[in-house]
């Protein structure tokens, strides 16, 4: 039997209700929920990944805005922009469009946004509080997508259930892994550097793979029935696809996720409900 696709198209309309319901409450009290991405220097891709989260904040009631500096411009000139978006009443979410100029270094930028402020988990007082457990502001959009279709699987509760992380990066690996252990899941975290990499992904009820090497993960690394969360997004050819051989897992696993299709379509929807979220904590209804 093929495995059950993971739809993460219809599982972003089924939240984007919910989220478009709470906006609504929330501009009937005159409060209008807004992103400002805030970007050094503009390159394609930063344009069209803002254009995607524009798209996305019309559909669900959050005003979408860029607030750009210039590619050169220093650490200093960065975080104060961060740190005036920080002081404006009128925003309620802000997130350090990624990468930045080989000069800029994230570790020493993220702190100036506001963790309150901060709907994509990059300032390291959120990344603590999400290590410790200890109720961090905002769940990162792309892991939080992670366990939503996680949540939707037949694997759910995770308690007990043996996964397996390929991937151990700041953005998606680490903050999964955490999230992966909070739900009590028997967990495995792999990497570039694993020595036979095959044995563990055998051995995995869960397997979630985020490592942008596309075609990693094939038919026979895979436990039959696994469900296959595939983060990984790569053009190969003018095509997107994932980390996983998707045809030869897909005869395999029990469930998984498309590319395009599957963690992407969550992803943007999830920041859209960690704004929402801010602005009602901010306006003292949440």
């Amino acid at each position: 039997m093929p495995a059950t696709i993971l739809d993460g198209r219809t599982l972003a309309a089924e939240l984007r209700l919910e989220i478009a319901g709470r906006s609504a409450a929330l501009r009937a009290r005159g409060i209008a929920p807004r992103l400002v991405v805030a970007i050094a220097g503009e390159d394609a891709a930063s344009i069209a990944y803002v254009q995607s989260l524009s798209r996305e904040g019309d559909k669900v009631g959050v005003d979408v805005t860029v607030d750009a500096v210039d590619a050169t411009a220093g650490t200093t000139n960065v975080r104060a922009l961060l740190e005036r978006l920080g002081a404006d009443a009128a925003v309620h979410g802000i997130i350090l469009q990624q990468p930045l100029p080989r000069h800029l270094d994230i570790r020493r930028i993220a702190d100036a946004m506001p963790p309150d402020k901060d709907v994509d988990g990059a300032n390291p007082l959120n990344g603590g509080r999400l290590a410790f457990g200890s109720g961090t502001e905002f769940i990162p959009a792309t892991p939080a997508a992670v366990m939503l279709l996680l949540e939707r699987s037949s694997r759910w509760p995770l308690t007990g259930v043996r996964a397996c992380m390929v991937g151990r990066s700041n953005v998606v690996g680490l903050p999964v892994t955490l999230l992966l252990m909070r739900e009590n899941a028997t967990l495995t975290v792999t990497h570039g550097r694993t020595v036979d990499l095959r044995r563990h992904t055998l051995e995995a009820e869960v397997l979630v793979v985020a490592t942008g090497v596309p075609g990693l993960i094939r038919g026979d690394m895979v436990m039959p029935g696994a469900t296959v969360i595939d983060v990984g997004t790569t053009f190969v050819d003018g095509k997107l696809v994932g980390d996983v051989a998707y045809a030869e897992v897909a005869a395999v696993a029990g469930e998984i996720t498309p590319v395009p299709g599957g963690v992407g379509p969550v992803t943007n929807v999830a920041l859209m409900r960690n704004v929402v979220l801010a602005a009602e904590r901010l306006s003292g209804s949440a």
